[in-house]
């Protein structure tokens, strides 16, 4: 969903456009996103998702095995990692039949992909697109996919977290989200680019103060925006902004939230300020898990996405209900694969199972944890949350976290990786310095960054008002 490759040479072509050039540079991205996501194969994807939503529980959990056992074969025979726990008797696929099985295996940790992606290649992969994610702990992740898994991702989520609100590709819709659309230090409007290929509206996240609220609202009108997808809390300021001001001319179908948590209060907010149904989405970038919103509010898995474990610490799965660590095993993508994955999230099982209002089979998940983040609040009063792009793009670390220390004042802590130089920290700085503005960054190498009580990571922590020893 993201508006340009960070980094990439078309972003740097629009960043240096003037504004009325930039929707064209835009919309040729977008044409050509399109062809990728949605041309090809995406029809007959998009056709077996919808097949697959009136199956039954059964027939779901067989077509999972069925994959899951290929996908098993295919790494221990053609990816190096796998072929070398194989070798070491580490790897007993045989012992395997069901999802319930996979507790035999060995759980994977992010360190290990970091440090050499490339093991987790098969041998036999098709040409592959690269991209760069932190995932909700900052951590720089160099990740892989094949354009048949792009468009097979791509229809998972036209059917799941689009045909189930009602709306489609073809809608006009707005997008939320983290690239820099416009400098931060822009003071006047637009915040935002529509891209007309894919009929976006990319509306900055960074620039939703007091100030600029209204002229949101206006452009969302006049755009005629259908649906809006994004961070819950971006979505809830505008929602709040329009309550209290009074304002009640944008109507939409939906909104789906993704990246963040979506909390009671602002789900409300939003579906009375707009009019609206409220979705919540629950996915990574390595495509290793994937749950979407039906109407009668339970979070189902996408089975064909990923088989999802719930593990305690020493990697035993819990009871459904209880909660644990997310183990992952992404089923989508056969070159880049990753099998009981740990992405650092915990959450639990649904132990009711019964029939769901909404008519699908699917399990689904009871709650989702570890991805609160905290946000920054500027020196202008604007909240900016979930800053995981300032570390995107390949950077050498292993860790990273955000600190506000004071109004005007922020901290990085960051574990260099091999490479780590002055470079990597004046990026730091600057990406940070486009999102919250004129305030003082330090950069801060440690060893390690410290769990909290219960082992989760914050990857970006506001001490504004707290003991600095919370």
């Amino acid at each position: 969903m993201a508006l340009f490759s960070p980094g990439g040479p078309l972003a740097h072509a629009y960043h240096a456009a003037p504004p009325g050039l930039q929707g064209a540079i835009a919309s040729a991205y977008g044409f050509k996103v399109g062809r990728l996501r949605y041309g090809g194969s995406f029809a007959t994807r998009l056709a077996g998702y919808r097949e697959r939503d009136l199956w039954s529980r059964d027939q779901l959990l067989e077509w999972q095995r069925v994959k899951l056992m290929a996908l098993l074969r295919h790494a221990a025979s053609h990816v190096p990692y796998y072929v070398r726990l194989r070798e070491q008797g580490r790897f007993p696929i045989e012992e395997v039949r069901s999802v319930e099985d996979l507790s035999r295996l060995p759980l994977l940790d992010k360190d290990a992909v970091r440090a050499d992606p490339e093991a987790f290649l098969a041998s036999n992969r098709r040409p592959l697109h690269v991209l760069y994610t932190s995932g909700t702990t900052g951590t720089p992740l160099r990740l892989y996919r094949s354009t048949e898994t792009i468009r097979d991702w791509y229809a998972c989520f036209e059917q799941r977290a689009r045909a189930w609100s009602g709306v489609s590709r073809t809608d006009r819709y707005a997008m939320l989200g983290g690239q820099l659309v416009v400098p931060v230090r822009r003071d006047r409007p637009p915040f935002w680019v529509y891209n007309a290929a894919l009929r976006q509206l990319y509306m900055s996240a960074y620039h939703l103060g007091p100030r600029f609220m209204d002229a949101y609202l206006d452009e969302l009108g006049r755009r005629r925006i259908v649906h809006l997808y994004g961070y819950a809390s971006a979505m809830d300021a505008l929602a709040t902004h329009a309550l209290q001001s009074g304002r009640r001319d944008v109507k939409l179908r939906v909104a789906v939230s993704n990246a963040e948590p979506l909390f009671d209060h602002q789900r409300d907010r939003i579906a009375e300020a707009f009019s609206c149904q409220v979705r919540d989405t629950y996915g990574n970038t390595e495509l290793s898990v994937a749950a979407f919103e039906c109407a009668g509010r339970r979070m189902h898995l996408s089975m064909e996405v990923a088989a999802i474990e719930v593990v305690d610490a020493a990697g035993v799965p819990c009871p459904a209900g209880a909660t644990g660590e997310f183990a992952c095993t992404g089923l989508l993508n056969f070159d880049h694969v990753l099998i009981r994955y740990r992405p650092g999230d915990s959450g639990a099982l649904r132990a009711d199972e019964s029939p769901c209002n909404c008519g699908r089979h699917s399990p689904s998940l009871a709650a989702v944890e570890g991805r609160t983040d905290d946000v920054l609040v500027t020196v202008d009063g604007r909240r900016v949350g979930r800053l995981d792009p300032v570390f995107k793009g390949g950077m050498h670390l292993r860790e990273a976290q955000i600190v506000q220390m004071a109004r005007d004042e922020i901290h990085v802590n960051v574990v260099p990786a091999a490479g780590y130089s002055q470079a990597d920290a004046d990026a730091i700085v600057a990406r940070l310095r486009e999102r919250v503005g004129a305030m003082n960054v330090r950069i801060i190498e440690v060893a390690e960054i410290p769990r909290s009580s219960n082992g989760k990571f914050r990857a970006v922590l506001n001490l504004l008002g707290k003991s600095t020893t919370t």
